[in-house]
Formats: C-alpha cells, structure tokens, sequence
C-alpha cells in the first residue's frame, strides 16, 4: 500500500501532471505522507525523487502546500537525526532540503528555526546530520521582513538574533558541541553574536572528554575566520593552562598520599596537546591575522605564560615570519623573569607582598618534559632557545685567567648567568629525552668549541660534559663528530683543550678508535709551531696517563677522586686491557720526556700534572721518579763543599737582549718532592701486605728513593748556609726591567722557591724534631731576607704583588694547626721554635690568605691536589677552623702591644682570611656552606680533639646562622649605629651599608630612611639660615664628618626603593589590560584598595617624608647635591606613573580615588614640592657649604672663585631642568586625574617662582654693591680680570 503510494507520486510528477499531484497530496493524511517517506528513506530506494514529488506537488504560495513542505521538513530532520538512515541517504534528504528554504514563508521558518532550538537544548541533535540545514533556515529567516513575536513584531533579523541568543544561553549536550560550532561557520554573525557563541563554546571545553577537544578546537580556529581570534586563542591556552594544573595537582596528592588519583591521564592530556598545538599552528600559517592576533596576546600576557603556551610558541617559531620576533619574546621574558626573582628575592618588602610566582624557567623545564609525548614540533624550538640563550648570555670574555675555572657555574647568580644555565638545561634534557636531535646538538655544541676562539666557552664544556656523562654509550653513536672536533685542538685556546679533554675523558675508556684518534693529534701538537699547542699535547697525555690505569695500579678512594666528571672506574675493555695500557702509558711517558728540554711554560704543566698521575697510576712511579731524577740531576751541584747547591745560570736562557726563565727550577723540586713523599707514605701503607715478596723491586725502587733523599738533604743544608750574595742577590743588585735586572728577579723567584720547597719536605720529615725545626727557621730566614728585599727593589707600583707560594694547600693546613691549634705535650717544646717566630707566623697566615685568594678567583689552587674539589674544600674547612680559633682566641691588644713594625697583625690576617673564606664558600660551594660554618664551631672541635664536626652539628649550624643569628646581627648592627660615634668614614660607610643590606631582608627600609634623613639635616643645619634645626639623634654615626657620605648611601637607598615601586607600579599596569578587566572589578580596585596599591602608596609617603627633610638640608654642593636633584627627579617621575595609572583605572568608569592617594598628592603638592623649588633656589644662589657662621667665614675666602665654580657646575648640570621638568609633568597628569576621578587634586599645588625670570632686589643691591667696592680695589688690573674666570674652570 505504501510503496503504491510513493510509486503514485513518483510518477505523477515524473509525468508531470501537476494538478493531479496536489489533488493526490492533498487527499493523503499527514501520517501517511510521513509513513511513505520514512519507508522509502529507510530503503535509500528513490527518496530524493519522492522529496522532490512532494516539493513539486506543493506549491509555497498556496497556505496546504507551505504547510505541507513544513510538514516534510519537521519529519526529515528528526529522521536524519535518528542514525537509521544511511549516510548517503541522510546527506541527499538534507541537500534537497537547503535547495527548497528559501521558499519557505516567514512563519514556517520561525517553527523549523524552532524545533531545531529544542531539539539542540533536548540534546537530540547527536549525529549533527541535519545540523547543516540549520545555517540556511537562519540565513532565509534573517532575509524576511517582519515575523510576528509575542504580541508584536521583529525583523527577520532581530528574531535570528533572539534565536542564537537564546540557543547559546541554554544548555548543550557535550556530543552536539562540535557539531554545533561546525554549523555556525555557515551562519552569517554580528560580531557581538560571534562573542557570545565563542564564550559559549569556550565554556563547553570543560565538560567535553579530552579527545573531543582536538576536533572542536580545530573547528573554533575555522570559525574564529570570521573574528574573535584573540578570545579564541586565550580561550584556548587557558583551558589547557587549567588542565595542566589540575594533573599536577592530582599527581602531587597522588604522591603524597601514595594512590593514584587520575581524572585526567598524563600521558593522553599531553597528545590532546600536542595535537591542539598542530592544528593552532596549522591554522596560524594559512591566517597571517590569527598569527597576529596570537603575537599580541602572547606579548600581552608576560606573566601568563604556562607550559603549554610556551610549547605553542615553540612550534609557531617554525614558521619564518614569527620566528625572530617569538624568539626574542621568550629571551625578554626569561630575562625579565629572573629579574623579577632576583628583585623579589633581595626584597622581604616584595617577598611579603607578593606570592612566589611558578617560575617561568620552570614552566620551559616542563615543557621540555611533556615534548617526550611525541611533540616533535616543539623539540625544535626548544633547540633553537637553549643555544639562543647560551649565546646570548654566556660569560663573556672578561679579565684574563677568569674563563677556565672549574666550577665556575656552580651557582648562577645574576640573571643572565641563570637564563644561560637554562640554555643548558633545556639542551641536555632534549638530548637525554629525543633521540632525533641528539646530532644536531652535539654538532653545534663541538662546532661552537671550535669556531668561539675569542670569547670564553666554559658554559658549552660543562654542558657537553653533562651529555657525556648522563649518556655516554649514545654519544659514542656520533663520535666521528668528536674525533673531527680533536683535529683541531692544536688551534684552540688551551682552557678549551683542557675542558673538552675532560670532558670526553669517560668516552676514551670505552671507544678504542676514539682514542687512538686523539693520540694521533697529540703526537702532532707536540711537534707544534704554537706553544699553545704543545701545552695541549701536554695537558692530552696527561689526562689519559691519569686515566688508563696499569695494572696493580692501587685503587684507593682518594685515587678515584682526581677526575670528577668520569663515573666510568672499570676497567673493562673488550680488546683492552692492563697490559696494554702498561705499554701504552710508558709510550706516553716518553713521548713526555721531550718536553723537558721545551719552554718553561710546558715543563711547569708537567711538574704541575705528575703528581695526579702518580697517585692516580702508581705502577707508573718508578718511570715517573726516574725522569725526575734526571732532570733534578741537571741542576743540582754534586760537589758538597760548593755553594750555591743549585746551578741558577742552567734555569735562564737568553735571546738578544731578552732574559727568559727556561726551567722553573722551585717547581722541578716540588713536584719532586710531593711526589717523593707520597711514593713513600705509599710504600709504607702497602709494606704490611706486600711480605717479602717485593725485595727485587725495593732494591731497583730504593736506588732513586735514596739518591733523591740525599740530594734533598744535601740542599737543604747547604741553602742554609748561603748568603744572598752567592746568589749575586745582595741588598745592592738591582731589580729593573734591564737585562740584568730581569735575571736577577728571575733568580729571586727561584731561590724563594726553592727555599719554600724545602720547609715543606723539612716540617714533613722532621716529625717535631726540635733542632730540624731550627733548621727550617733557618730556611725561612733566608727566605723571608730575600722576600724583603723584593719587595724593597720592586717599587711602590708592584710592592703588594709578591710571587705565588709553592706551599701546597694542604700543607698550609697541617702548618697552620700545628703552629696555632696543637696542644700535645710531646710536641710543645718544638712547636716552640716555630711560634717564637712573629715572621714566620704571619708568612704561614698570609699563604693561607693567597691560597683562599686564588681558590676563590679560579676555583682550584696550585700543587698537588689543587684541582680535587672535596680535598681543597677539606683543607678550606680546617683552615677555617684554625684562624677563627686564632682571631677570638688571642686579643688584638696583646699583639700590638709587642708590635714595633707598621706591619699587619696575624689578627687582622685571620680575620682577612675568614672574610674571603666567606665568600669563597658562597661562590664556589654554595651547597656546602653549612659544612664550611660547622668547621667554626670551636666549642665542639675543642672537646673532641679535632674530630670533624658531624651531621647533627652541621645541621645545627646552619639552623642556627639562619633563625638566630640574622635577627641577632640586625639588632646588633642597629645598635652600633644608633649608640656609637665614628669619625672614620669608610668604617661608617660600611657599616651602614650592612645595616641597609640585612634591613632590607628584614623589613622595608623607608622608616630607617627617613630617621637617618631627620639626623643629617640636624647636622648640617637648614637651607635657611636663620632656621634653627631641632636637635635630634637616632642615629650616633650620623655627624658633622659623616653626614655628606651618609647622604649618597641614603639616596643610593632610596634609588632602590624607587625601583621596587616603579616595579610594582609596571606590575599592576600590566594587570589592566582593558578588555580583561570587568568594569565590576575595576571599581572594586578603586573602592577598595588593595593590598599592591596601599603599600606602594605608604613606601611613596614615607619616602616623600624623608626627602622633604633632605631637601630642607644645607647639603654640601658638587655630589650630594647633584645625586639628591636626580633622586628627586626619579621620585616625580613614579608619581607620575603612578598618576597614569589611576588615569586608567578611573577611565571608563567612575571609580573612586583612594584618600591614601589623595594624602599621597597632598603631601608631595604641599609639602616636597615648594621644598625642591626652595632647594634649587639655594643650589643657585652659591650657597654651597653648611649654614652658619662657618658659611661666612667660608664665602669670604674664597669669594670670587666658588661663585665661578658653581657657575660652572651649573652650567654642566642639567639635574636643575630635570627637575623642573618631572614636576610640571606630575602636575600635568593630575589635572587629568582630577578630571576622570571628580577629585580636585589641584588644591594642594601651589605654582612656584623658581622657573620664572626673578629679579630680588635685596640681592640685587647688594651684588652691584659688591662689584662697585671690587672694580675700585683692581682698576689697574682690568686685562687680567678678563683672563681670571678661564683660569679657575680649567682648575674645575
């Protein structure tokens, strides 16, 4: 019955016999006509022809054939909707369907616009098939004219607006979302439209499941062609921001509470992200305006930043035409971000005001992390920012000696040295995590070690050392590109062989290949034009002497310690082994010996390096000991009766008239003797196991033991017995920059040297002898005679330089306790001889203080164990001890009472040393510093008999220094301030400036400011004359004699608290951007201040205060007048800053200003600036000096001349104009402030005359008096008057 139906009206239409059609359709029921059509769609057979029919046989105009289209249209769309339907068939219904809306009548369309509302708020739209009609229904109900609403009527127009209202301000069902934005990109929007339905669908993100977000954001950025770009993309980056929150969040309790909690899974959120990040990427390359709007927003949010949007930005940077200006984005704000961190942390003011803050180099670390979710897009990028920041903040290549230290990124104290530490971090994190970038960066990180001849690169050594050593079989992956690198190593600069060396030690242990290439190069450099080549050779074989251990070779603790970047210590090679590194080593070895007859230079780095083989490859001493004994040989006069025991002329060579030292003889016989004694204690430790099974050996061993034993002993006794003059170096030789002069220099180097040498190997062997210890003060005597003469010679220009010891740093160590610390009973009567010596007690602490000194400057000192960083830290730590107990120990007064040389105490000293200890600690091992102050405390050290302190003491310590002493010292420092009185002025400056330092990590320092204020203007008296100052004193080291300085620190003080508010004035400025900002939050921030506003506007008030007092002070003239004019300036200039951004709260709307500000305004208008005008009015008129009789006095002798002087002084100012200047712009921008806020700030400023043309009469009168009497007394001398002025401005 109903395929006869749909048949009859096929083919009554195909016949086109119209009439008959209608007649048909009108005689069936609505139900059939439904029943028919849902038939033939289920069957997909003939239902575009039968919707067709039904449209043919149903006229628009006619009222039964409109409301039978209507009918068709209400039953297709559920139809299409259902699911039962073919796709294909689904898609034919709709198309026929778009083709016929247009003859639709205005009432039709309104009920099919309607039933669509309802089905979308029912949540009925689940496949969004029919959902494609809806943009043409909207589109034809928008083109009628009037269609009737309520009890009237609206515009087609109108009613369409009504219609999406009320459709974006129900609710949705999270399936039709999608489909629904598909569907607006077809409706045509008004821009407040297009708004409304943005924010809709940006409210939808959070009730979607996360893989339904990449489609619907992929929608929004087509949709968001038609506008709304920049809302879209916030919209965006702030759902994923949130997300990222709340999985960290649930993955910090999930820690904490050791179960899983996992709404959002990590790892599907990070490719929800990473496929969000394409598409917004993909859109913004075919969309230049959304790449617009995208770099606008991201500029505009600094402080916003979030893992994910710095991830985007990586990925946007690809594209060429965004990639400079990102790139230069994200280095302003990593820098400004540290800034901020470094501004914040030296402020407890800011600290107290403001939340620590996710830093931003944080969120970058993060971003790299999440990239290893198949975020290849981004790697890239974060390539390209890790060298980008390790370029542009590297060390720079500074004063010489400063760029190869070890360790000199152990702290990252400035901003820029922690952006380049980032650098680093991203990069060796992305090589740990990626494996398709891992060429890319250590190609560019060798190709950088090889091009950056010029500046320094520590930065990129430390960083290819990390790579090395977190991943070393990968790297052997790529080591052709090491071995390229090695063939230019005779180029570089010696600090970069040394640091790259060590740095791909750990991978020649295990690549053969890689080290036979390195060998090769070696071998070539030895022979190299350059010295700095040959000294690479050097410092190569070194290094692999020290790391290819022989075998037997003793595997101690402190032998494994040499090298710190090798975490490799086995042994294990595949065609590799003991024996062969024997032959390999002592091939090395010879190839060294060459270099004994080369320059100074290198033979020093091979005494210097000998040692740390020797203990790191003991099977090596006997060809170690051998070689030097040889060399020692050279130098070393064997006739016992001649004296000087040592042939100096041998040491020096000569070419043209130049004079140069050719072996330096001091460290020949160091490095001998170090390694000597070590062999011994050795030999010692290892005779116990050994049994007597080692006599052949002993008897070869013994041969250079003795021979070298006697030789020292030989030279010790016979130095003692020279006089100066056997070594031509008595009080008349001469010390100048001629040939003679420079041997002579070169020999006294030597000889102290020498003499040092041996009081090391002497206090070593003599095991607290008493007549042995004679002896060494004999040796020092001789040393320290030579010594004083050195520095007599050397001339003002170089007497505080004198030569580096060759004490070792241990050594210094064990001196300093035994002279200062032991008190065994066996011991004292030798210890004596020693400390009866004030000279020789101060040379001891003044090596200590030489060797802190250049630990601190390098970060390792000379002799052996210098460059073992927990040995030298070991002997740091015993220093320490030993000069404190040293310095509170033994008074001051009880030394300078025995004093009778202007020399300095072994108190002060101590003390020196205990300050540069300090910072050495700070600088070089900022994580240890509670170990270095454990070692002070003596109270412990005392009962325990030097055992070093433990954990708990430590822990105590630092808790301690922390908590209690901070507040301590504050007080302490306070209370010298306020009670005593100093004449010394850089003893009051400094402890002023530790008082500002702690007070500012205590509290805001504007009250101190202001009292310290109070007391320089009571003693230095009023800018008026006849004013009579109030006497007060809050502070006793403010006085006549320290007022001026007092001054300059108190302004430098306030420069700083003028930066922390400009900085907040920024950070609230930036808050404001106006389409963030509500108008109902703006007026709740100028209703209620809050927190940020009310305490700048309290710093700015204290501050006004203490300047107003400053202002009124008859400050001397040039500096202190000058710097206060500057400060000045600055303060109205953030006044005024702080006026613009009222001016832009109050805009808009009409908020209230707050009476703090108000009170703000009154006080700068009132008070300060009728003050600054009062005070150029002084600084002009040459009253220069303080108030008072004095004055007069003053003005009267030097007359003319100071007039002419200030003259000049003003006429190169412009502090003056400046000021002014500040002024009127403050007073500009609060009569716009008064304007907006309906407050009359106005009332309280008062015009002044100062910038006008004045002329006093008073002074007038008085000046053409002055000059009337003056012309009388020097009529004759009229040329010369002319002449004078000139004179006293060249003096000026």
């Amino acid at each position: 019955m109903r395929a006869d139906i749909m048949e009859k009206i096929v083919s009554l239409s195909d016949g086109e016999h119209i009439p008959e059609l209608q007649q048909y359709l009108s005689s069936l029921t609505d139900d059939q006509l439904t029943t028919v059509v849902t038939n033939s769609a289920l069957k997909g057979k003939d239902i575009g022809a039968m919707v067709k029919s039904i449209f043919k046989g149903s006229p628009p105009s006619a009222p039964e054939g409109a409301s039978r289209r209507l009918l068709l249209y209400q039953h297709c769309i559920p139809l299409c909707e259902s699911g039962d339907l073919q796709t294909e068939v689904a898609s034919d219904i709709i198309g026929l369907l778009m083709l016929e809306t247009h003859n639709l009548p205005g009432p039709s369309l309104a009920q099919l616009a309607s039933l669509f509302v309802d089905a979308i708020k029912l949540g009925k739209m689940g496949s969004g098939k029919s959902l494609e009609l809806f943009p043409t229904v909207l589109t034809a109900l928008a083109a009628t004219e009037a269609l009737s609403y309520g009890k009237g009527e609206l515009s087609g127009e109108e009613y369409k607006k009504q219609l999406i209202n009320s459709l974006c301000s129900s609710r949705w069902d999270p399936q039709c979302v999608i489909h629904l934005t598909t569907m607006f990109r077809d409706v045509p929007l008004a821009p407040e439209e297009l708004q409304f339905l943005v924010e809709k669908v940006l409210r939808m993100f959070l009730k979607l499941d996360l893989q339904e977000i990449p489609p619907l954001v992929y929608q929004l950025l087509l949709l968001a062609a038609k506008g709304c770009k920049k809302q879209v993309l916030e919209g965006i980056i702030s759902y994923f921001k949130e997300q990222d929150l709340r999985q960290k969040e649930e993955q910090k309790d999930g820690e904490s509470m050791e179960v899983e909690v996992q709404s959002i899974p990590q790892d599907q959120l990070r490719h929800v992200e990473g496929t969000a990040i394409l598409h917004i990427v993909f859109a913004v390359r075919l969309d230049q305006e959304l790449g617009r709007e995208f770099l606008k927003s991201v500029k505009g949010s600094q402080g916003e930043l979030c893992p994910f949007s710095i991830a985007l930005l990586l990925s946007v940077a690809r594209i060429q035409r965004y990639e400079e200006q990102l790139f230069d984005f994200l280095k302003g704000a990593i820098t400004k971000g540290f800034k901020d961190e470094h501004l914040q942390q030296g402020s407890k003011f800011l600290q107290d005001l403001l939340p620590q803050r996710c830093s931003l180099a944080q969120m970058i670390l993060d971003t790299v992390k999440n990239s290893v979710f198949g975020w290849d897009h981004v790697t890239q990028g974060l390539v390209q920012l890790g060298f980008i920041l390790m370029d542009a903040f590297g060390p720079k290549a500074g004063p010489f000696g400063k760029t190869a230290t070890e360790g000199v990124n152990a702290t990252a104290k400035t901003p820029t040295q922690q952006a380049c530490r980032l650098g680093g971090h991203i990069l060796l994190e992305g090589f740990k995590m990626h494996e398709p970038i891992r060429g890319e960066i250590l190609e560019q990180v060798l190709n950088r070690l090889v091009t950056k001849t010029a500046s320094p690169v520590t930065h990129f050594i430390d960083l290819l050392s990390d790579i090395v050593v977190s991943a070393p079989m990968i790297l052997l992956e790529s080591s052709s590109k090491v071995t390229e690198t090695f063939d230019h190593l005779s180029y570089l600069p010696l600090a970069t062989v040394q640091g790259l060396l060590k740095a791909v030690q750990p991978l020649l242990k295990v690549s053969m290949s890689m080290k036979d290439a390195l060998i090769l190069v070696l071998r070539k450099a030895m022979f190299s034009s350059q010295l700095d080549g040959r000294k690479s050779a050097v410092t190569g074989f070194l290094l692999l002497l020290k790391n290819f251990r022989v075998l037997g070779s003793m595997a101690s603790s402190q032998a494994s310690q040499a090298i710190s970047s090798s975490q490799v210590q086995v042994d294990v090679h595949s065609r590799y082994n003991s024996a062969a590194n024997e032959a390999f080593c002592l091939e090395i070895l010879s190839s060294l010996r060459r270099c004994l007859g080369q320059q100074a230079d290198v033979r020093l780095m091979l005494y210097e390096g000998f040692h740390d083989v020797l203990r790191r490859n003991s099977q090596l001493a006997s060809s170690i000991m051998q070689t030097l004994l040889s060399q020692v040989r050279r130098y070393y006069e064997p006739e016992q009766d001649l004296l000087p025991p040592v042939k100096l002329e041998l040491c020096i060579g000569a070419q043209g008239d130049q004079v140069f030292l050719q072996e330096p003889l001091a460290h020949l016989l160091s490095c001998t003797v170090h390694c000597l004694l070590w062999y011994q204690g050795m030999r010692r430790s290892a005779r116990p196991n050994a049994g007597g099974s080692d006599d052949d050996d002993d008897e070869e061993e013994g041969g250079f033991q003795d021979e070298l034993q006697s030789i020292l002993e030989s030279i010790t006794r016979r130095m003692i017995k020279c006089e100066l003059e056997d070594f031509e170096l008595d009080k008349s030789a001469e010390f100048s920059l001629s040939s003679v002069g420079v041997k002579n220099s070169i020999y006294a180097v030597l000889v102290m040297g020498v003499y040092e040498v041996l009081i090391e190997y002497n206090f070593t062997k003599a095991n607290y002898s008493k007549s042995l210890f004679e002896e060494l003060l004999e040796l020092f005597s001789r040393y320290n005679k030579l010594s004083e003469i050195l520095k007599e010679k050397s001339g003002k220009g170089k007497s505080s330089k004198s030569p580096r010891s060759l004490l070792s740093m241990g050594f210094v160590s064990t001196l300093l306790t035994a002279l200062f610390r032991d008190s065994a009973q066996s011991r004292e009567e030798a210890l004596l001889v020693l400390r009866s010596s004030g000279d020789f007690l101060r040379y001891a602490v003044s090596v200590a203080l030489q060797k802190i000194t250049q630990l601190e400057e390098t970060g390792h000192t000379d002799g052996p164990d210098g460059q073992n960083t927990d040995k030298t830290f070991h002997h740091l730590c015993d220093i320490t001890s030993v000069l404190m107990w040293r310095y509170t120990n033994i008074p001051c007064a009880v030394e300078d009472a025995g004093k009778k040389e202007k020399r300095c105490s072994v108190s002060l000293l101590c003390l020196e040393g205990l300050l540069r200890i300090f910072s050495t600690g700070q600088q070089r091992y900022p994580a240890r510093v509670a170990q270095l102050l454990s070692a002070i405390d003596l109270s412990v050290e005392e009962g325990s008999d030097h055992e070093p302190g433990n954990a708990s003491v430590t822990e105590k310590t630092a808790f301690y220094i922390r908590q209690f002493q901070f507040v301590q010292m504050i007080t302490w420092t306070v209370k010298i301030c306020k009670e005593t009185s100093f004449e010394d002025i850089a003893f009051s400056k400094g402890l002023l400036s530790l008082l500002f330092s702690l007070h500012v990590l205590y509290k805001s320092p504007v009250s101190l400011l202001w009292e310290l204020c109070q007391d320089i203007h009571s003693q230095l008296g009023d800018i008026d004359q006849d004013l009579e100052v109030e006497k007060q004193s809050h502070f006793a080291i403010v006085n006549m004699k320290t007022a001026s300085p007092t001054t300059l620190l108190v302004l430098s003080q306030v420069g700083k608290v003028l930066d922390e508010v400009d900085w907040l004035i920024t950070k609230k400025k930036g808050q404001l951007v106006p389409d963030r900002l509500s108008s109902g939050d703006a007026t709740q921030a100028a209703g209620q201040q809050d927190p940020v506003e009310k305490a700048l506007t309290l710093q700015l008030g204290t501050l006004l205060t203490a300047l107003n007092e400053l202002v009124q002070t008859a400050l001397p003239s040039g500096v202190c007048t000058n710097t206060l004019l500057g400060e000045l300036s600055r303060t109205y200039t953030i006044l005024t800053t702080l006026v613009k951004y009222y001016i832009q709260l109050c805009s808009g709307q009409q908020g209230l200003l707050p009476a703090r500000v108000e009170k703000l305004v009154k006080l700068s208008g009132s008070h300060l600036t009728p003050q600054c005008y009062s005070f150029i009015t002084y600084v002009q008129s040459g009253e220069l000096a303080g108030g008072g009789a004095d004055d007069k006095k003053k003005k009267k002798k030097e007359g003319e001349a100071t007039a002419t002087a200030s003259a000049k002084l003003l006429r190169e100012t412009k502090a003056i104009p400046n000021l002014i200047y500040s002024i009127e712009q403050y007073e500009k921008y609060l009569i716009t402030l008064s304007k907006k806020s309906k407050v009359n700030l106005m009332q309280y400023m008062k015009l002044s005359t100062s910038r006008d043309f004045r002329i006093n009469a008073a002074t007038l009168e008085a000046a053409l008096q002055e000059h009337d009497n003056s012309q009388q007394t020097i009529a004759s001398q009229e040329p010369e008057q002319s002449q004078e002025p000139k004179k006293k401005r060249k003096k000026q």
